[in-house]
């Protein structure tokens, strides 16, 4: 039996980013392969005839490359922190339907999956949670969950797409309840800077009536910036289209390399990684 879907539910906007990265698979397999999300999509009854319509459009394309590099890179911090800390918690913040802690597993380390209620009943339909892994339902904001994490052996928090849709003083908040609570841990997201914010965000501001733009969280130079936030705080970030990879790959176009350099550059699209030292 196929998982149906039906069309304008909650469920469908988990679905898309997921037949995104399927995408990514298939337009980009030697930079970039989400076996979950491939056979994920094999079990899903929905109407994808849409989605694979806009999907093999020109900025499509080069958005599914965003999304694989994007996973590619939070995987590479993960597995890098992983290396120094084997049993630490992998936190992935605002989940959906990503298996990224699952893809970094090294056989010792505990990965906590985090997401409001329905996300987390779907995803308990979908990817049940495997050995050493939980699902947990939350708000991010509401930091009662920390209690959840078993931060004994070190812990690393990602969240992917997620902080754009923070204002800027709830991602401050968050980060300095985390440097209290997990002395030692990361966190690593992705950002970019106001230009870029106002671009993702037209489309789902404009549904909920938001005015301030300027009150959501983006960053330009993320170590002056953020550092700022709490002296506590080890901020540093790579760009994240060609700051782990130089994108000198078959599939990839020059047209889309210079795209890149531009997400890069002007956009200050970016993978930052926040250290959490000692206590006050």
């Amino acid at each position: 039996m196929k998982y149906k879907i039906e069309k304008n539910t909650v469920q469908e906007t988990l679905i898309i980013p997921l037949y995104a990265r399927k995408v990514c698979s298939e337009l980009y397999p030697n930079l970039y392969r989400d076996e979950t999300a491939v056979r994920l999509i094999d079990e899903i009854d929905y109407d994808f005839s849409e989605a694979e319509k806009k999907s093999r459009s020109l900025m499509q394309r080069f958005g599914s490359l965003e999304v694989a590099m994007r996973q590619n890179d939070l995987a590479f911090e993960v597995r890098d922190y992983l290396k120094s800390h084997p049993n630490a918690a992998v936190v992935n913040l605002g989940c959906g339907l990503d298996s990224t802690g699952r893809s970094c597993d090294n056989g010792s380390c505990k990965i906590y999956n985090l997401d409001f209620p329905d996300v987390i009943a779907l995803r308990n339909e979908l990817l049940p949670a495997g050995k050493r892994e939980e699902s947990i339902s939350c708000d991010l904001n509401n930091t009662e969950w920390f209690k959840e994490i078993d931060a004994s052996g070190g812990a690393l928090f990602f969240a992917s797409g997620v902080f754009y849709y923070f204002l800027t003083e709830q991602v401050k908040a968050l980060v300095q309840k985390m440097a209290d609570a997990f002395p030692g841990g990361v966190l690593v997201f992705d950002a970019a800077n106001r230009t870029a914010v106002k671009m993702i965000a037209k489309t789902w501001l404009k549904s909920a009536k938001i005015q301030d733009v300027g009150a959501y969280f983006a960053v330009s130079n993320a170590k002056s910036e953020l550092s700022l936030w709490d002296s506590r705080l080890q901020v540093t970030s790579r760009g994240y289209m060609l700051g782990y990879n130089d994108l000198r790959d078959p599939s990839v176009s020059g047209f889309f390399r210079f795209l890149a350099k531009v997400g890069n550059g002007m956009m200050k699209m970016q993978i930052v990684k926040i250290g959490f030292g000692g206590r006050k």
